[in-house]
Order: C-alpha cells, then structure tokens, then sequence
C-alpha cells in the first residue's frame, strides 16, 4: 500500500494520520495473513509496544482494522479495506491451520447473516474454520 492510499483510508475512518499510524496501516496491509500484536511488534521496530497497542486500540475503535479470534492463538488484526467507520462491513470467513498454527483470510466467503432475537445487538462476528492448509495438508504430522 502506497502512502497516499494509507492517509487517504485513515482519513475516511476519522483517524488523523500520523507517520506512526500510516506505519501501523501499511504494515497490516502488506500482512498476507492477520497479525497478532506480538507479530506487528516484530514487524515494526521502530515503535514501542504502547505506542503499537494504542495505535491498534484506536483503529479498531473506528473500524479500521478488524479483531480476529481464532481459537487457538489469540487476537489477530487484519486491515478493514472499507470505508466505512461505523461498522466493519467488509467481514470475511477465516481458516485457522492446526498444524502450523497461521490464520488464513478467505476473503471470497462472507459470514453468513444471523437473525438475532429480539434485544439483542451484534458488535461483531468471528467465523473461523479449523483444519489443515494446503501446504500442511501435503505434509500432515502424525499423531501417536
């Protein structure tokens, strides 16, 4: 992601861009998989820890990123492409490898819609399938 683009999305989710945002921006959108803060961390050693959490904290706040559970390792972030700030309307299916433990986005199966009861308000939806990726899947590890 080119830098104008980083500013121009940040701008669009009501977030005042700063180098150390635009950072935080570009680096989840050149991720080929959702990172948790560890990995960002890894990534980007030119910001503090703190300086990574609150940078995450508010992008997820104004729906600029969206927070992934997975099941098995933690919280993953992965950049909302939409523009929109209210909501995180571009929601996709994840796969979770159990053999090598990375978190795969599967941009092309939406989550499919619920019909909550009456009273209740999603804020937001996980939907994660379990198994083996392709690469594993040609090696799987045996178990005793």
């Amino acid at each position: 992601m080119k830098q104008n683009e980083s500013l121009e999305l940040m701008r669009h989710h009501g977030i005042r861009p700063t180098a150390n945002r635009d950072i935080v921006v570009r680096t989840l959108a050149d991720a080929v998989r959702p990172l948790t803060l560890s990995e960002l961390e890894q990534e980007i050693v030119t910001i503090d820890k703190s300086g990574i959490f609150r940078t995450v904290t508010l992008f997820l706040e104004r729906h600029l990123v969206h927070a992934i559970d997975d099941g098995c390792t933690g919280t993953r972030y992965e950049l909302c492409r939409s523009l929109n700030d209210e909501s995180d309307d571009d929601l996709h299916a994840h796969f979770h490898c159990e053999q090598c433990h990375q978190t795969f986005c599967l941009d092309d199966i939406s989550i499919p819609e619920v019909n909550l009861p009456e009273g209740y308000a999603k804020q937001s939806a996980n939907f994660t399938i379990k198994g083996l990726c392709p690469k594993c899947s040609k090696h799987p590890k045996t178990r005793h």
